[in-house]
């Protein structure tokens, strides 16, 4: 584990440091404590990364018995990890919160600092007063991001006491600061707390914790701070796209937030202008699209959203913009314009650029995500409210009934289905509109 010189003598970080390590804790093929057990099929325990070298090399024995195995599954062993991080935690640094008065680093553990503890100890550094917290959060996010630390060790950090206030409190003060140097801590604040939000391998217990621990008691002035950081003309894409994620958090974790996302005018036109191009050629970023139009998505779904505001601010543009360039994520656009279309704003839009909206939403029925978000718009301007431009764009879409007739057969819900039936009139029967029309791999055979 990079703890011992080639003699085999103890480094001298760490002499005095040795103690007994109990032999169950120990791999039995690299001798290292393990942080990741598993069990294999014969009932003996190993490091997961030293195991899994085993097998890929081709083996199909257990090394330590040589029994064949006829299994190579890999269970974790929980038991054995809880117990490994119970005894590692006795020298590992407590939480910067737990002691005020002892202002002296605290000793490594017997085996070298655990993940854990490594983590403990940068966010120590990050509460310390005076301290740049920019180095030490930009580790975090860097642990939290790397797929060899295990997810116990990334969980562990996730739920330490005041770990994400600690960070939350970074971004809040950071976001208020017109500097460069507060520009630089925001960002890397919203990298730490992205990563906890976004990740798959945290507990959704955890990432609640995040989310209030974010909106404190100014939900309001927590989601303010994000549009703030996404606005900023030096913030980088990325952290752009993890404040979006953050704010799609806090709407789905956080229901005293909930409100306060929805309604703020100023992050929605950072989320649309995150969906718009990122470069003078006009190109569409697939990531940022992906963050920026799930969240917009979310907010279009609450009862609190401004949908006449989002409109206003460019919502339909961008979506059909998505739909139109195929930049991924058609499931979200067409909600987003699916809730467009229940306020009158949101109709005329889609309406004024009909040529390009109603073709690029027509080729999303039967395609992908999406199918009776599709549907629902077309039936809302096409046939509920009967906008000529609408009807005459729908009606001289290629493929439009074999579409919708498709879309009838393949078991969508009721109300799609009727939808669907009332959209049918609206399309001529002619050559554009035929079966031969879609474009499918379907092999139709004719009876005669």
């Amino acid at each position: 584990m990079g703890r011992r010189d080639m003699s085999g003598r103890l480094s001298s970080e760490y002499q005095g440091l040795e103690v007994k390590v109990p032999s169950l804790f120990r791999c039995p093929i690299s001798l290292d404590v393990m942080r990741s057990p598993v069990s294999l099929c014969t009932g003996v325990t190993y490091e997961r990364a030293s195991i899994q070298r085993w097998l890929e090399s081709g083996n199909t024995t257990c090394p330590a018995t040589m029994l064949p195995l006829p299994s190579t599954d890999l269970i974790p062993n929980l038991t054995l990890r809880r117990l490994i991080a119970l005894w590692a935690s006795t020298a590992a640094p407590a939480s910067p919160f737990s002691s005020s008065s002892s202002s002296s680093p605290p000793a490594p553990s017997a085996v070298g600092p655990t993940p854990a503890a490594a983590a403990a100890e940068l966010l120590r550094r990050v509460a310390s007063p005076g301290a740049d917290p920019c180095p030490p959060l930009r580790k975090l996010a860097a642990f939290l991001n790397d797929d060899d630390v295990d997810e116990f060790d990334k969980n562990a950090f996730a739920r330490a006491p005041c770990a994400a206030e600690t960070v939350a409190a970074v971004l809040r003060r950071a976001a208020e600061n017109d500097e460069d140097e507060g520009l630089e801590a925001a960002e890397a604040a919203v990298r730490v707390l992205a990563a906890i939000a976004a990740s798959e391998c945290i507990e959704e217990e955890n990432k609640r914790r995040a989310a209030a621990a974010l909106a404190g008691d100014a939900p309001s002035a927590a989601v303010e701070s994000l549009a703030r950081v996404m606005r900023r003309s030096g913030t980088s894409l990325e952290a752009r796209v993890d404040a979006a994620r953050l704010a799609e958090s806090l709407l789905l974790r956080n229901g005293a937030a909930a409100a306060a996302v929805a309604e703020s005018e100023a992050l929605v036109a950072e989320l649309i202008r995150l969906v718009g191009p990122v470069d003078e050629k006009g190109q569409l970023d697939k990531t940022a699209v992906a963050a920026g139009l799930s969240c917009l998505a979310a907010i279009a779904g609450t009862r609190r959203a401004r949908r006449a505001e989002m409109v206003r601010l460019g919502a339909v543009e961008a979506a059909v913009r998505v739909l139109v360039d195929d930049a991924g994520c058609p499931g979200q656009a067409l909600r987003v314009l699916e809730a467009a279309v229940g306020c009158a704003e949101g109709r005329a839009a889609i309406c004024e650029d009909a040529e390009a909206a109603i073709p690029a939403v027509v080729s999303r029925v039967m395609k992908g995500g999406g199918a009776e978000a599709a549907v629902s718009v077309l039936w809302a301007v096409c046939h509920r409210y009967r906008d000529r431009r609408a009807v005459a764009a729908a009606a001289a879409c290629e493929g439009g009934l074999a579409r919708l007739l498709l879309l009838m057969q393949s078991g969508c819900s009721p109300a799609a289905r009727q939808m669907a039936t009332e959209l049918l009139k609206i399309f001529r029967v002619n050559g554009k509109s035929c079966l031969a029309g879609y474009e499918s791999k379907t092999s139709h055979i004719m009876p005669f």
